[in-house]
């Protein structure tokens, strides 16, 4: 006796329950399952879209350079250096006992006020010097936290009380110096702003008369300046070893600031 053969599903049947089985599977899945979802793959982002490390903002070494100052805003005796001056190696190299008296003579002779480091590294810098009276100008412009650029110049305004008058020794040939520090009045710029006058001679004799005329022979005279004006700030020496150009000092202050504001508000308007 033959059987007949099974009758086959329609193809079409067999279609519509293998997607209700997987669709099933599928339900069962996303209402929670015993094995966890792969890991999601992490987002890949240029570095140009990363955060910042804290820093803020800094100007672009174009906007830095607009921000100096030039000979042509001193006077005619100014011109651009031809070279460090001799007093800096012979009056400026050397030590002190006290801490902050040592790191103000190091900052004298490196002009690295805020910092050695890159992340403090100057965005531009002049050197001028004035033919006639033997000055010289430092100027330097640098962008870094406002919070860390004010705690720099709130140190230098402890340097009158803390280094008012201390003795130095040179590192080369062991002279002992005479340094004083006192306070140096500066115009209303900027955000916030210190100045010290230093001067440098050679200390004093000891001989019981308390008499100072002259004994103290070769004088450097040294402003020393910094002015912060948002997260920017330019710092500057002038020193020389005749009589101090107040004007040359007051003027960088002024015409640096106003400089550095508009190379600030023109950096904003780019962005």
């Amino acid at each position: 006796m033959q059987h007949a053969p099974a009758a086959r599903p329609p193809l079409g049947a067999a279609l519509a329950a293998v997607l209700a089985l997987t669709a099933a599977a599928c339900a069962v899945g996303g209402r929670g399952t015993e094995h966890p979802a792969g890991p999601v793959p992490p987002t890949v982002r240029s570095p140009a879209a990363l955060p910042s490390p804290g820093l803020p903002p800094v100007l672009t070494r174009g906007q830095a350079r607009a921000a100096l100052i030039t000979a042509a805003d001193l006077g005619e005796a100014w011109e651009p250096t031809r070279g460090a001056a001799t007093w800096r190696d012979d009056l400026l190299k050397a030590t002190a006992g006290r801490t902050d008296c040592r790191r103000l003579l190091d900052v004298l002779y490196t002009e690295d006020l805020f910092g050695a480091d890159a992340a403090t590294a100057p965005r531009a810098t002049a050197a001028l010097d004035d033919a006639e009276g033997g000055a010289q100008l430092h100027y330097r412009v640098t962008s870094y936290r406002a919070a860390d650029l004010d705690r720099t110049l709130a140190w230098l305004g402890t340097l009158p009380d803390t280094c008012g008058r201390f003795e130095a020794r040179a590192t080369a040939r062991g002279t002992v110096r005479d340094v004083r520090v006192t306070a140096l009045p500066l115009p209303g710029a900027g955000d916030a702003r210190r100045g010290l006058r230093v001067t440098v001679g050679d200390a004093a004799p000891d001989d019981g008369t308390g008499a100072e005329a002259g004994s103290r022979g070769e004088v450097l005279t040294v402003d020393l300046v910094a002015v912060r004006v948002g997260d920017d700030a330019i710092s500057l020496t002038n020193g020389t070893l005749g009589e101090p150009a107040d004007d040359a000092t007051r003027t960088s202050v002024e015409v640096g600031t106003g400089r550095l504001t508009e190379a600030r508000r023109q950096g904003r308007a780019q962005v």
